[in-house]
């Protein structure tokens, strides 16, 4: 089985206007739609995508919780979203009425940091029961959003819920690459492989170096779709010289593991 543990969609009438116009350099792989992301799997020999609701105001949790609750299962596992514009109750609430796996925390859309303590204690009601991926780092290199969620932000959030899965984005902290190594690696957190525009653009050696560090068992493949090709990025993976078993469980097995799938279903 082949999990891509990052993946956005939108309802078909607003993904054109949700997606927005790629920046200089930049390529969008799929429209955003599910129609274009079940192609894409098909293409890529993916067998499930974790797709990620991220609701950028307190008002609009319910709908995009609903929209990713709702998306066929045989390819997409539903990650909700959360506020800490709402209480702790009705972010579970929403969450558990959906029947939505896991969550998704993007400080950087959503306007809030990762040490506010309304967050918190909506960490506190998720610990033990839904998975949180958590973007990291800046957006660019320079980009004073990024002081939202930093990788020290994920090492306090794991010291203070141990019992929370954490799953942090783009390898720890995107555009903060050491930042990352010396606050997330080697925690007891996943780390995902996402990096736009391909994780490809990193070194090879340094990519490896990274997870050999961290512990192959707890990185998942992602993609950031539609931002990447997933065709790429399994290729890039597949080229780090891994063992075979390392790189099954990267590319799917660590996934499955952590949300109770079959390893073998669809594979």
């Amino acid at each position: 089985m082949i999990i891509d543990g990052h993946v956005h969609v939108w309802p078909d009438k607003i993904a054109k206007i949700a997606l927005g116009s790629p920046s200089e350099g930049l390529k969008r792989f799929g429209d955003g739609t599910t129609a274009s992301a079940i192609e894409t799997f098909r293409r890529a020999g993916i067998d499930k995508g974790v797709c990620l609701a991220v609701a950028d105001v307190p008002e609009r949790l319910e709908s995009a919780n609903r929209f990713v609750g709702g998306l066929d299962p045989e390819w997409f596992i539903g990650f909700g979203s959360v506020h800490p514009g709402r209480t702790p109750e009705e972010n579970v609430d929403s969450l558990r009425e959906n029947g939505l796996k896991g969550v998704k925390l993007h400080p950087l859309f959503q306007g809030y940091a990762l040490d506010d303590p309304k967050l918190w204690d909506v960490l506190a009601a998720l610990e033990g029961e839904f998975p949180a991926l958590f973007h990291v780092g800046p957006e660019f290199p320079g980009d004073p959003k990024g002081a939202l969620a930093t990788p020290k932000m994920i090492r306090e959030i794991n010291t203070a819920f141990p019992k929370l899965d954490i799953i942090a984005a783009h390898f720890g902290g995107f555009n903060a690459w050491d930042e990352a190594m010396a606050e997330v690696h080697g925690l007891d957190v996943y780390i995902d492989t996402s990096w736009v525009p391909s994780v490809a653009t990193l070194d090879p050696k340094q990519v490896r170096a990274a997870i050999e560090r961290h512990g192959a068992e707890r990185v998942v493949f992602a993609t950031d779709w539609p931002m990447a090709d997933p065709e790429a990025e399994i290729a890039a993976i597949r080229a780090l010289g891994l063992s075979d078993t390392d790189t099954d469980a990267i590319l799917g097995g660590n996934f499955a593991r952590l949300l109770g799938l079959d390893p073998k279903e669809n594979a």
